[in-house]
């Protein structure tokens, strides 16, 4: 039977500082990937939207300040199949995490509210909010000459 020892010398130092660099790394990626756009989408959750309340607190999430009560609220049936003329729009809900092919052929409501704090003062500008079932599908933020997701533009 043989035996192998095998043997290091450790350097406690150098692993001190590999271990903090690798800490600092780790700390600069959470930070930059903290400050994309979509940053509100990991920690807004889209379940349990059952009142206005519910509906304006989920907004005020993402930074919107919003009329308290829908301007519009209309029941809509999703198409059971989605065109070619979708994709810019399906895109964008699933840049936000949503995935509204589960949803082809069902209704949902859309609620549309009044956006009071547009970064750049514009008025006019609305943010719609898609549920079914208590559970938000879908929104953006739309204006005059825009349509993006519900993240506030930096």
């Amino acid at each position: 039977m043989d035996v192998f020892i095998w043997t290091a010398k450790i350097n406690r130092k150098k692993i001190l500082l590999t271990l903090g660099a690798l800490l600092c790394i780790s700390a600069a990626v959470l930070t930059l990937l903290g400050n994309r756009g979509t940053a509100a989408a990991a920690t807004v959750s889209p379940k349990g939207i059952k009142s206005e309340e519910d509906r304006v607190a989920y907004l005020a999430d993402w930074g919107w300040q919003v009329s308290p009560q829908a301007v519009l609220v209309e029941e809509l049936e999703l198409p059971e199949e989605f065109g070619p003329e979708y994709s810019q729009y399906l895109e964008l809900q699933t840049g936000q995490g949503f995935d509204l092919g589960k949803y082809a052929g069902k209704r949902v409501r859309r609620y549309t509210y009044e956006v009071l704090n547009y970064p750049t003062g514009e008025t006019g500008v609305v943010a719609h909010l898609l549920v079914c079932k208590n559970r938000v599908v879908g929104g953006e933020v739309m204006g005059g000459s825009f349509l993006h997701g519900l993240a506030m533009p930096q």
